[in-house]
């Protein structure tokens, strides 16, 4: 989507999603996860007050701005989008966050505590660079929270059924082992949540079709059509294991190369 398009998906989006996830669970991300993972994944990570975050591709920063006020973190967020983060600070009120507009990478330098990467990694067609900018953003001891679509490329096929493709690359688990391993970075915790973001999705697909008359009126009927395939293609390829999610924290063990 363009970057003048997503205050008008927000305020498409906000009822449906709402209704999508359990009572608690909505936080005003614009992904599969619910509260309670990003709470433990932040918890996993070693956020809580006075721990400097970055949050890489913050987006409105709804994780950021949840994770800020449940546990009392020093938080920067980044995004290339302009209008993403005009709504993240008006969002933000009180909070004690801040935002930054930059592309990504590079990665501020820090040093950070932590650096989050939640629901973005499969944007990155490259990652080694990425990975490299991550390690060394990091204190020695600093944590890597992210989470990934794990699973080999799409092939032409996939590419063609799935909208925004240009954004979707897959990537092995042993190729982001090895990968992190190249930077310095140790995985010391990993969860699946394929089955957890398999229901999440046809719960969003199924409150997107239910309202969609609203919908279609903000964003038109393309733009939904769209988002509709996109969240069946993910339940259809988390259900059949094409695709795993998996969340991950990994430890900086040694400076990047």
């Amino acid at each position: 989507m363009k970057q003048d398009e997503r205050a008008p998906f927000v305020r498409a989006l906000r009822r449906p999603r709402e209704a999508a996830y359990a009572p608690g669970e909505y936080v005003e991300q614009e992904s599969f996860m619910r509260a309670a993972e990003i709470r433990a994944l932040a918890v996993r990570a070693g956020i809580g007050p006075g721990v400097s975050v970055l949050d890489l591709c913050c987006g409105i920063a709804g994780p950021g701005r949840f994770i800020t006020r449940e546990l009392d973190c020093v938080y920067l967020g980044v995004d290339s989008s302009v209008d993403a983060l005009e709504i993240a600070r008006a969002k933000a009120g009180d909070l004690p966050c801040r935002f930054e507009h930059a592309d990504v990478p590079p990665v501020p330098t820090g040093p950070f505590d932590v650096v989050l990467l939640l629901e973005t990694m499969l944007a990155f067609s490259e990652k080694e660079p990425l990975l490299e900018e991550v390690s060394r953003a990091l204190v020695r001891g600093g944590r890597f929270a992210f989470t990934l679509e794990e699973g080999l490329p799409l092939t032409d096929e996939e590419r063609e059924r799935m909208p925004d493709s240009d954004t979707v690359w897959l990537m092995s688990l042993d190729e982001l082992l090895a990968g992190l391993e190249r930077v310095g970075l140790q995985v010391g915790w990993q969860e699946d949540y394929s089955s957890s973001h398999q229901a999440m999705a046809d719960s969003l697909a199924e409150a997107f079709e239910a309202d969609s008359r609203a919908i279609a009126g903000h964003i038109g009927r393309e733009a939904l059509a769209d988002l509709l395939a996109a969240h069946r293609l993910w339940s259809d390829w988390l259900r059949a294991g094409r695709v795993r999610k998996l969340a991950f924290v990994a430890e900086k063990v040694e400076s990047a190369a």
